[in-house]
């Protein structure tokens, strides 16, 4: 069986996929089962729209119940701040870049949202400031080319 890669999260990330699997698992998994049980009792089942509808649901349904018992048993929470002077997943970091100053913070894949500075420590961008201090200079790759940063702060 493949290893799952470790998944980083923060606590309301966290906390709003157990929320979802709480959900899914005692809400809509019970109500679908039951969809499906009266629409097996309307008869043909090579016929009905509504059988072959819940069915579909359910399978996607538990597919996504998977999906996110899998990303919680690989996860490693995120604690605000990172490692304190070096870059890491959980740091904002302030960079300087072409003349203008820029904040990040460094999430895992499932908290990335780059127009609003959480970027994924899985990106070229993310990656490149992992292990990285105060003061340093780096060069990253960038569709547009290679882009110098400077990193400002750590916190």
């Amino acid at each position: 069986m493949a290893e799952h890669p470790v998944q980083y999260l923060s606590q309301s990330k966290m906390d709003e996929l157990n929320a979802e699997l709480k959900k899914l698992k005692e809400a809509i998994i019970p109500e679908l089962a039951t969809r499906i049980d009266e629409a097996k009792q309307l008869g043909d089942l090579s016929e009905n729209a509504e059988y072959h509808a819940a069915r579909d649901e359910m399978a996607w349904t538990q597919s996504r119940v998977k999906e996110i018992q899998s990303i919680l048993e690989n996860s490693v929470l995120i604690h605000a701040g990172g490692a304190g002077d070096t870059v890491s997943v959980g740091s904002s970091i302030v960079v300087e870049t072409g003349g203008k100053q820029r904040d990040y913070t460094i999430v895992g894949a499932q908290e990335a949202d780059p127009l609003s500075g959480k970027i994924s420590n899985e990106s070229p961008l993310g990656a490149a400031f992992l292990g990285k201090k105060k003061g340093d200079t780096i060069d990253v790759r960038v569709p547009s080319g290679t882009q110098t940063y400077k990193v400002l702060d750590v916190s």
